[in-house]
């Protein structure tokens, strides 16, 4: 599936232009789910936290019973040359992956040896700083380690993320606001939330139902250093329905400010604009290749 337009990749030691076909109907990635991937972003000639990424997409193929195949150092340096063939004005979605060609005599394990690793560049604009979202309640929870690989950025977990999106939609929503298998609150369908109460930034802690995600412990460094009083902790709906501010934190658009939770209407607050700043000043200071 091509989101964005403008793709290369990279498979089996070269660049190709495009969206080549490099998996088949019988690998074990196709047809029982061996796949993990991560995501970066290329913006500003700039690729923050590129090496985080690369770290986190070798930690999932690994719980997936994968066996990583490339070093997340030489992961940056291959997608800092597929980089070269974007101009500097792009705006990419870096995505390492892998997946398993084979499985074993029973076909559901994967075959750790059988891994395949490809990096896909894909040009995806980033939403404009203006970009809200309005959240609702899902009837759908995040799983817990022992249901699903939570611990990973596994392609099997997005169904249930789909169906939390379409259900939102449905209700006229953009997003959802998503309980773990406790009642508390995790994170949305497709990001990290941050909420603001009386000048102090409060997120879901981590517990294991969720992907701590790499901007979200970005924003908290950001903020922290800020001279902001950043919560991990428990949170509720009613925690968002009393917040003064909330804002999603994703890689793909790093801030997005919502501006209603069903019916409660919230206005862009100064600590979600700071956080947006922060994040781009904070970018602006990374070395580049």
């Amino acid at each position: 599936m091509a989101t964005g337009q403008n793709i290369h990749t990279y498979f089996d030691g070269t660049w190709h232009k495009g969206n080549p076909a490099i998996i088949t109907a019988a690998d074990h990635g196709a047809w029982l789910g061996s796949n993990v991937f991560d995501g970066a972003r290329y913006f500003d000639g700039l690729a923050p936290d590129l090496l985080a990424h690369c770290k986190r997409v070798n930690r999932s193929a690994e719980a997936l019973m994968l066996a990583p195949n490339t070093s997340a150092e030489d992961m940056v340096n291959i997608v800092w040359e597929g980089l070269k063939l974007f101009s500097a004005q792009s705006t990419v979605y870096i995505r390492p992956m892998y997946w398993a060609v084979d499985g074993d005599v029973t076909a559901i394990v994967p075959r750790a040896e059988s891994t395949v690793f490809a990096i896909c560049l894909e040009e995806i604009p980033m939403a404009a700083a203006t970009a809200s979202a309005k959240l609702t309640r899902t009837r759908f929870r995040r799983p817990v380690l022992e249901d699903a690989v939570v611990n990973a950025k596994a392609g099997c977990l997005y169904p249930n993320n789909a169906r939390m999106l379409i259900e939102a939609r449905s209700k006229g929503f953009d997003n959802a606001l998503v309980m773990d298998a406790m009642g508390n609150v995790a994170e949305t369908a497709t990001s990290n939330i941050f909420m603001v109460k009386d000048g102090e930034v409060f997120t879901p802690i981590a517990n294991g139902t969720f992907l701590a995600g790499i901007t979200r412990a970005r924003h908290i460094t950001n903020l922290s250093e800020a001279g902001y009083q950043v919560n991990q902790t428990v949170l509720s709906f009613k925690d968002f329905e009393d917040a003064d501010e909330i804002f999603m934190s994703g890689n793909m658009n790093k801030v997005t400010p919502v501006t209603a939770f069903e019916e409660r209407q919230y206005q862009v607050g100064p600590i979600s604009q700071k956080v947006r700043s922060l994040y781009w000043d904070w970018a602006r200071t990374t070395e580049r290749p």
